[in-house]
């Protein structure tokens, strides 16, 4: 059954025929087919408001700028750019290139983007590793004996020592998906995802996106007339409409809210961002774990932290390794939107495994097969709910990360900002004329206001509880969990698995434009399975062979941070 979003289309015969018998009487529309006009010319604009066409219903396309090259601000202009509107995208990097990692794509994303674009959806397929279908779980990270064993999280341990105890909880995330029948939680690598929505703008518009020039201001225009927007090299473009989908740390929002754009490295607070408490060491190796074909991803907890390790494709593992630290303890590179810190010189493989010490040979096992040099780091900031702030002011409206950046426990984010440039798309195509403009972006914000700020809330308190509130949890049988914690753990097993874990995928996942698609969802899998299993044979041998001995090429982040460089230096000449 089709959310309310999805609904729209179902309203659009009505538009039509009302739009149909209205005519232009605008004889300055020519003008706004310019993608770049001055402060002057903007002067020139007809005092009424302007039609805005469909196919089928009469005026002129709207004009859309969007600042922001990124999952979200390629996602919007595929929307729009199919509902035949005219789009621009501004990218501050020179151009795009093939850097990235696994990015996750929960079953609510995936029924979004196939509702948004079935070609887009078939190629994703293509590309991606279900983690859905298999356990996903926590386990005890100082319990699991090292071998990677796949056991019941029973309570049987209580009665019988010889039971293990290192399966926490569980997370129902195929049952979920199988209650909505929605295609399986996964992964695919960023780069060739970027790939994938790239090309298929350019089918309906080459010369959509314009890189090395950044959106850095805007000035709304009165009566209908748009908006101008300032760019990085000094010119100035016209739009009906401004999309900010710059990333969290927002040139379109720094001048929304009125937040000081300096971003200094190690700061407790950065553009209105208060630091989340935590820092997060990320790296990626090949390795043939026992059991890569039975889970999906593996939280491990313990005291004071927590480490993930994800299967993402081809017989890569990549794992994420979250600390409670003070802002700017920087001891790796990073190119997730930061400038570069200080960077240690000491072997942060071994680093990192000093800080687990006492935890399972399984960590161990993982940290030892990854390359020092691969390892990187981030300090994570993320949103609090904009409760009472609009995401929209006149013509110009916030999206993704710009507004709501979160912690990436539920690896919502990026699902987030497809949900949002959906929404944002239909509402744009349902609206008739400029004038009608700020109207329909303060509709946006009102829709998507309570499931964003729901998912914010539950990103946030995964991390605080796991690291806060969770210990080793408590067992009658050895003394490894004595602490308040560890009996709080304890007792929060049953509530997590039978009410709180289900009650959460399951809000998460009920927001699905393409309805139940249950036989196409299973078909998927079964067809995933052979080609996934033949990838990571294939990469598995290559490194026994020792032909391949790192997960990837060069660093993501400095990657980044060079294509950062060459900007700036383009700019300054």
């Amino acid at each position: 059954m089709k959310t309310s979003t999805s609904r729209f289309a179902s309203s659009a015969t009505l538009l039509v025929i009302l739009a149909s018998s209205l005519t232009i009487t605008n004889a300055f529309s020519a003008i706004t087919a310019s993608s770049r006009v001055s402060k002057t010319t903007t002067a020139l604009y007809a005092e009424t408001a302007e039609l805005l066409s469909l196919p089928a219903r009469p005026g002129r396309p709207l004009k859309v700028a969007i600042a922001g090259g990124g999952v979200g601000g390629l996602t919007a202009a595929l929307c729009c750019l199919k509902k035949g509107m005219d789009v621009t995208i501004y990218e501050k990097t020179q151009a795009f290139a093939r850097f990235g990692g696994p990015i996750q794509f929960a079953s609510n994303a995936l029924s979004t983007l196939k509702e948004i674009d079935e070609t887009v959806f078939e190629r994703v397929m293509e590309k991606f590793t279900f983690t859905g279908t298999r356990v996903c779980g926590i386990k005890d990270g100082l319990r699991a004996d090292g071998s990677f064993r796949m056991t019941d999280d029973s309570w049987d341990f209580l009665v019988n020592k010889d039971a293990p105890p290192d399966w926490f909880v569980k997370f129902p995330l195929k049952q979920c998906a199988d209650l909505f029948g929605l295609p399986y939680t996964g992964v695919i690598d960023r780069p060739d995802l970027q790939e994938i929505l790239l090309d298929e703008c350019k089918k309906r518009d080459e010369g959509f996106i314009e890189n090395g020039n950044a959106v850095v201001g805007y000035e709304n225009l009165p009566d209908g007339k748009g908006v101008t927007i300032q760019l990085q090299d000094g010119s100035t473009a016209h739009a009906d409409v401004l999309i900010g989908a710059d990333g969290i740390w927002s040139n379109v929002r720094a001048q929304m809210y009125k937040e000081d754009r300096a971003n200094i490295e190690g700061a407790s607070v950065r553009q209105g961002c208060p630091y989340s408490g935590y820092t997060v060491f990320a790296g990626e190796t090949i390795m043939r774990k026992p059991d890569y074909y039975d889970t999906g991803y593996v939280v491990y907890i313990g005291p004071k932290r927590y480490f993930v390790t994800s299967d993402v494709g081809n017989g890569r593992i990549q794992w994420y390794a979250f600390f409670a630290l003070p802002p700017g303890t920087k001891k790796a590179p990073s190119g997730w939107g930061g400038t570069e810190g200080k960077v240690s010189d000491e072997n942060l493989v071994e680093y990192i495994k000093g800080l687990h010490e006492g935890w399972t040979d399984e960590i161990m096992q993982v940290l030892d097969a990854t390359p020092p040099e691969s390892v990187e780091q981030r300090d994570l900031y993320d949103r609090r709910p904009e409760l009472f702030r609009s995401w929209a002011d006149g013509n110009v409206v916030l999206m993704g990360d710009a507004v709501h950046a979160m912690m990436p426990n539920l690896g919502q984010g990026g699902c987030q900002a497809i949900e949002d440039a959906y929404v944002l798309s239909e509402l744009l195509a349902n609206t008739k004329s400029t004038d009608k403009l700020p109207a329909t972006l303060q509709t946006f914000y009102n829709k998507r206001l309570f499931r964003v700020s729901t998912v914010q809330f539950m990103s946030k308190l995964a991390s605080d509880l796991i690291i806060n509130a969770f210990d080793t949890p408590w067992s009658p049988h050895d003394n490894l969990g004595k602490s308040w914690k560890s009996y709080l753990t304890f007792f929060w097993k049953p509530i997590l698995q039978y009410l709180i874990f289900p009650a959460q995928f399951a809000y998460l996942y009920s927001y699905h434009p393409t309805g139940n698609i249950a036989e196409t969802a299973k078909a998927l899998a079964e067809t995933w399975e052979t080609r996934h299993r033949e990838g990571a044979e294939a990469a598995f041998s290559r490194v026994e062979r020792g032909e391949q001995v790192k997960a990837s090429g060069p660093s993501f982040f400095q990657k980044f941070k060079e294509n950062d460089k060459v900007e700036e230096k383009s700019v300054a000449v």
